[in-house]
């Protein structure tokens, strides 16, 4: 339970494990440390909040602090999610929400960056997991900028910090054990909407769902659709845009064999810049030796300010034809991934670990 009189800057969540003496049963607090999870949209931040296990009230804010953060548990840990304010995505902004997150809630030993990026193929498929691991010459995460309004062009910026070695090491195992059994996704996803029905529609897979590929060098076609959107307004900004395939030459799409879920680690590029363009992808892809995986828009400025690992449910192609329709599922895909991966990380080694603002200043 969480001690409301608490000032939130000294926080440390505290639940309440009951064990039974004499035939009556005693509360006793029990410390753990606590896991920021962070993320960049609303429906991200739904995902996130549908897997935790236990959800605790919430408390009030530090001054200047615009966080707003949603408290639980996972397991045997303690999570703290934030998300970046409406309408404000990108790097800048998930630095802002990291800096805050850790000046609120010091004893954070790590982080996770849990969301939807645009997968790159042909290895990566809509409704797949991109985990941000270091390839080759790189950490998990690469940042890139675009040119002088060049659309095709990008110069790449700098690159972040590794994730912890406490992270990498769960995500070895991890990785191990899908390979050996099973991952328990599936079963995440079923209790999520078990607690959560009205989640089902979106957060689970619908039958409508299709994952298409176009054609590299075939463009979305912008013509007006047969019958009018009803359900989306005149001035809608490009991060909520859903714009229908519907009149697109379907013989530009390129067969492939269905396939199920699958996890990618590697590399993940980040910058502000919503990609659009299968033109830039497939030079970003070659100016990296094909080693990235996903492109998204807001790690770069977050690992540099948090030590955490970036996980990612694929939800577009980063092309023209990029829309809305998997976002939901997408997301709900990447949070039961770090759920499970919470699950491989031992609270008694996290306790080892240096916390976040100790990392970052140097102590």
């Amino acid at each position: 339970m969480l001690d409301p009189a608490q000032p939130a800057s000294t926080l440390k969540l505290v639940p309440i494990a009951t064990s039974q003496k004499g035939g009556a049963l005693h509360s006793q607090p029990v410390t753990l440390e606590l896991v920021g999870w962070v993320c960049a949209l609303p429906k991200e931040q739904t995902a996130a909040i549908a897997m935790l296990d236990r959800r605790y009230a919430d408390l009030p804010r530090l001054p200047n602090d615009h966080n707003t953060y949603t408290l639980g548990s996972i397991g045997n840990h303690n999570v703290v999610v934030a998300c970046l304010p409406k309408g404000r995505i990108g790097t800048v902004s998930a630095a802002i929400v990291a800096t805050q997150l850790i000046h609120a809630f010091p004893s954070i030993k790590f982080g996770l960056m849990v969301g939807i990026g645009g997968g790159i193929p042909p290895k990566v498929r809509l409704g797949d997991i991109v985990v941000g691991t270091p390839s080759g010459q790189y950490p998990g995460v690469v940042q890139w900028d675009l040119g002088k309004k060049e659309e095709d062009k990008f110069i790449r910026t700098g690159s972040s910090n590794n994730p912890p070695s406490l992270l990498l090491s769960a995500v070895t195992k991890l990785e191990s054990d899908h390979e050996l059994t099973r991952s328990r996704i599936p079963d995440y996803l079923d209790e999520m909407v078990s607690k959560y029905p009205r989640l089902a529609p979106k957060y689970l897979r619908p039958e409508s769902l299709r994952d298409v590929l176009f054609k590299a060098d075939y463009d979305h076609n912008e013509s007006t659709p047969d019958y009018p959107d009803v359900d989306s307004p005149e001035n809608e900004n490009e991060e909520d845009e859903e714009e229908s395939c519907r009149n697109c030459d379907k013989t530009q799409v390129i067969k492939r064999k269905p396939q199920d879920m699958l996890v990618h680690y590697g590399l993940i590029a980040s910058g502000n810049s919503v990609v659009k363009s299968a033109t830039f992808r497939e030079n970003l892809q070659q100016y990296f030796k094909g080693e990235v995986l996903c492109i998204e828009m807001e790690a770069a400025g977050l690992l540099d300010n948090f030590p955490c690992i970036v996980i990612r449910g694929i939800c577009n192609y980063a092309d023209s034809h990029k829309n809305k329709t998997w976002q939901e599922h997408a997301a709900a895909l990447a949070a039961a991934y770090a759920k499970e991966l919470l699950g491989y990380i031992q609270p008694s080694d996290v306790d080892k670990e240096q916390t976040a603002g100790d990392i970052l200043s140097g102590g």
